[in-house]
This record gives structure tokens, sequence and C-alpha cells, in this order.
């Protein structure tokens, strides 16, 4: 049986500032982005009051360093070690200007790298 899902349509956030939230997702991820702003809505500032837990990208080859090193150069805060369910894959973390947390994840069978 082929599995019903084929990939991610869309990722709805909230965020407090759009500008930052478009340079992060749409400039350093390089993702399509579909703004639909509602001034009239509230943004929840407290973690506990957000239903999203974090995020996940899978990265292939050159572009998981390229990616990371972006991040990086951008001074933002790259955490990365071994996956803690996930086996051959290299994983990194970074939150987005509004506390987000998003994982990136490579392929990568023979990774042993340190864990977190």
């Amino acid at each position: 049986m082929r599995p019903a899902v084929a990939g991610l349509a869309e990722i709805v956030l909230w965020v407090h500032d759009m500008d930052h939230a478009l340079h992060f997702y749409r400039d350093l991820f390089g993702l399509e982005v579909i703004p639909h702003p509602d001034p009239a809505v509230g943004f929840p500032r407290e973690k506990a009051k957000r239903v999203l837990h974090h995020l996940a990208f899978r990265v292939e080859g050159t572009g998981y360093d390229e990616l990371k090193d972006r991040l990086e150069a951008e001074g933002l805060e790259v955490r990365s070690g071994i996956h803690s369910v996930l086996k051959g894959v290299r994983t990194f973390y970074v939150d987005d200007p509004d506390g987000n947390e998003c994982e990136c994840i490579c392929p990568d069978p023979d990774y042993d790298g340190p864990r977190y």
C-alpha cells in the first residue's frame, strides 16, 4: 500500500514580526511563503499557549552544511547532534524569530556525531 501522504503542503505559524519570519523561512530556508496576516487575532507569546512543538525539514546532501553555515552566518544559534529517535541521520535545530524550533534532518547512514 502506498502512503497516503506524499509530502507537506503547508505549515501555518503565528508570527510576531512578518518581516523577520519572511527572512527566516523564505530567504534562509528558501521556502515558498503565502502570507495571510490577520491583525484581529492576538499572537500567543507564551510557548505553553502555542500548539506547535517543532517542525522538521528534510535536507539532502551538501544542502545540509550549506544551510547550517548560512544560519550560523546570520548569528543564529544552531544546535546539533545525533537524533534521539531516527537513526542514520544528521540533525540540527534552530529557532525562528518567534521561538518556534525548526529541525533539519539529513539522511546519512554513516553519521555518528556527538550526542545532545
